[in-house]
């Protein structure tokens, strides 16, 4: 199992966190509940992704911003980490590939917007 240091500087090719980076990602890892304020620009990312790459299974992201969704998955992708945003720009054939892709561990990151995660298709 890799180390939170060894996973940012892995895929990040950083060599430390931020503060208050590296506390809410032992916490996380910890199974402890958090909550991390942060203002734009401080690295909040990371503190999710670092983790979920660390941990089994995959990390589902609940984002208001599809173009923030696109970014965060092109990031991602860029580093060699599977992820995928479903927005409303998919084919209902392409939101049953992703979910297929999903079950036999194609993706590690999930974004999908509040309204797509009420839809009756993913309820």
């Amino acid at each position: 199992m890799y180390t939170p240091q060894e996973v940012l500087k892995k895929y990040w090719k950083h060599s430390a966190f931020i503060p208050p980076q590296e506390e809410i990602i032992n916490r996380v890892l910890e199974n402890k509940h958090v909550v991390a304020l942060l203002p734009t620009g401080a690295g909040k990312s990371v503190c999710y992704q670092v983790p979920a790459l660390i941990k089994p299974g995959v990390c589902l992201v609940i984002s208001p911003l599809i173009a923030l969704m696109n970014d965060q998955v092109l990031s991602l992708k860029e580093k060699g980490i599977k992820a995928i945003a479903l927005t409303s720009a998919l084919s209902f054939d392409e939101t049953i590939n992703a979910f297929d892709n999903l079950k036999y561990g194609g993706y590690k990151f999930l974004y999908m917007s509040p309204e797509k995660l009420q839809s009756d298709f993913i309820q």
